[in-house]
């Protein structure tokens, strides 16, 4: 099977770095701290959607040009600080490797960025590939991103399962046409109210379980 993983949410707990980096944007504009939670539920479409939220209301195209800029280079020298994966995920993923399975991050976050934070965090050996908001025209839920990790790794739609913590990750899925995981320790799992996923986990070790029925039923 092709495995893609988000990485914010999902394989990573980026929560205090990016609201710290985010913070700070809004302090060097001159504008207060906002709580954290506020932060999170901003994030997964982007860099530029999470400024352009986070940023006032009345704040002009070069302001939010600008404070993207500031916020980009703040957090790529302070993305490791707290940043970790999320208990049990490296088990699982070590695992998934070692049955065969191909693995890929895809994510809205800048390239550079989630390479370095990869790297820094031992994974990248993992993965066949790693793509970022950058790397294509469009972002998720754009399927395009979804669609060139299927013919790169060479497993068929039905053999693909994109794993996720946010409605864009579920909406990414269905405009790919492949099947949706959502786990629940992410940023935003109450936007599955709204997007349901094909399959729901609660702990890591629960996709090794889905992945070997959606496996053994396709033999």
């Amino acid at each position: 099977m092709l495995i893609i993983f988000d990485l914010d949410g999902t394989l990573i707990d980026s929560s205090k770095d990016l609201a710290i980096s985010m913070n700070a944007t809004r302090e060097h504009f001159g504008l207060p701290p906002l709580d954290p939670a506020v932060i999170y539920s901003y994030v997964g479409n982007g860099a530029g959607v999470l400024v352009r939220r986070a940023m006032a209301a009345n704040a002009s195209d070069e302001t939010v040009q600008d404070a993207l800029a500031f916020f980009l280079k703040f957090y790529r020298a302070h993305a490791l600080e707290h940043t970790r994966l999320y208990p049990g995920t490296r088990e699982v993923v070590e695992e998934l490797s070692r049955d065969g399975h191909k693995l890929a991050v895809l994510t809205n976050k800048p390239l550079r960025i989630s390479f370095d934070i990869i790297g820094a965090l031992s994974l990248q050996k993992y993965f066949m590939r790693v793509y970022g908001g950058d790397s294509f025209e469009n972002k998720k839920p754009d399927p395009i991103g979804v669609v060139q990790l299927i013919r790169e790794s060479g497993v068929t739609v039905p053999d693909t399962l994109l794993v996720g913590d946010s409605g864009v990750d579920v909406q990414t899925a269905r405009n790919a046409g492949v099947r949706s995981c959502g786990v629940t320790w992410g940023f935003q799992p109450e936007a599955f109210k709204v997007d349901p996923p094909d399959l729901l986990i609660r702990e890591p070790r629960q996709l090794l379980e889905q992945v070997d029925f959606l496996a053994s039923a396709a033999l």
